[in-house]
C-alpha cells in the first residue's frame, strides 16, 4: 500500500483567519474544499472566490468536493480557479463519464462521490476511468458528525470491485489507467483511522479532528504515523 494521505477539511477551520489555518496544516497532503449549494445539502459553504483565496494562501494540493445540484455545468469554475482535484456525487451528475474524462483532459484529477445510502454497485461501469472515490461517512452538509460505521463494509465492497477491474486502491495515484485512490470522508480521528486505512482507504478527509485540536500541524502528523502504521499492518 502506498502512503496515506491526509486531508484537512476548511469546512471546521476559522474562516477569518483563513491564512493562519492553512499554516498549521502546510505538511498535509490535501486541502479538503467542501462545496454546497444548499440544495443538493441543506448548507451553503464556500465558492471560487474563497477556493481562489485558499490557493493563494498555500501550496497544499486541494481537493475540491463539490456538492452541488449541477456539477456537470459547474465543474468548469473549479478547474479554473486551481483545484488540483475535483470529485463529483454520483447522485447529482446527469453525464458523469463526460464530466470526469473532461476533468481529466484540462489536466485537473477527476473522482467521484458516494453518499451513506448510496450502493458502491453504481460504480461498476465507471471505476477503470475515475482517479478518486470518494466515501462519505457521514451525510453530506455539515462538519463535526460521527463515523457511520456501515463505511467499513463498503470499503472492503470497493477495495473487491478494484481487485476485480485490475486496478489496485492501496496505490495513489494520478491518472486514467493508473490506480484510483479510495476516500473516505467524515468522523475520521486517531481512533478510527486504522480500521478505516485496513479496510481500503488512502486518502483520510478530517475536519474536527484536525483544526478543533490544539496543535493542529501536531494532529496531521498523528494521522499520518497513525495511518501508515496501519497500511503497513493490513
Amino acid at each position: 500500500m502506498g502512503s496515506i494521505k491526509i486531508a484537512p477539511s476548511v469546512l471546521s477551520a476559522d474562516m477569518a483567519n483563513l491564512k493562519g489555518e492553512l499554516d498549521k496544516i502546510a505538511g498535509a497532503d490535501y486541502v479538503h474544499f467542501d462545496v454546497m449549494d444548499g440544495h443538493f445539502t441543506g448548507n451553503l459553504t464556500f465558492g471560487v472566490d474563497i477556493l481562489k483565496a485558499v490557493k493563494r494562501s498555500t501550496d497544499v494540493p486541494v481537493d475540491a468536493h463539490l456538492m452541488v445540484s449541477n456539477p456537470d455545468e459547474t465543474v468548469d469554475w473549479y478547474a479554473d480557479a486551481g483545484a488540483d482535484m475535483i470529485t463529483v456525487h454520483y447522485e447529482a451528475s446527469t453525464h458523469l463519464h463526460r464530466t470526469l474524462t473532461h476533468l481529466q483532459q484540462r489536466g485537473v484529477k477527476a473522482g467521484v462521490v458516494l453518499n451513506p445510502a448510496t450502493p458502491v454497485c453504481v460504480l461498476e461501469s465507471i471505476i477503470d476511468v475515475v482517479d478518486m472515490v470518494l466515501l462519505m461517512s457521514v451525510n453530506p452538509g455539515f462538519g463535526g458528525q460521527s463515523f457511520i460505521p456501515g463505511t467499513i463494509a463498503k470499503l472492503h465492497e470497493l477495495t473487491a470491485m478494484c481487485e476485480r477491474h485490475g486496478v489496485s486502491p492501496m496505490i495513489e495515484v494520478a491518472r486514467v489507467g493508473a490506480h484510483p485512490s479510495i476516500e473516505v470522508d467524515g468522523g475520521i480521528s486517531s481512533k478510527n483511522i486504522a480500521e478505516v486505512v485496513k479496510a481500503g482507504a488512502n486518502v483520510l478527509v478530517a475536519g474536527s479532528a484536525v483544526f478543533k485540536s490544539e496543535d493542529p500541524a501536531a494532529e496531521v502528523a498523528l494521522l499520518q504515523k497513525l495511518g501508515n502504521e496501519a497500511a503497513q499492518e493490513a
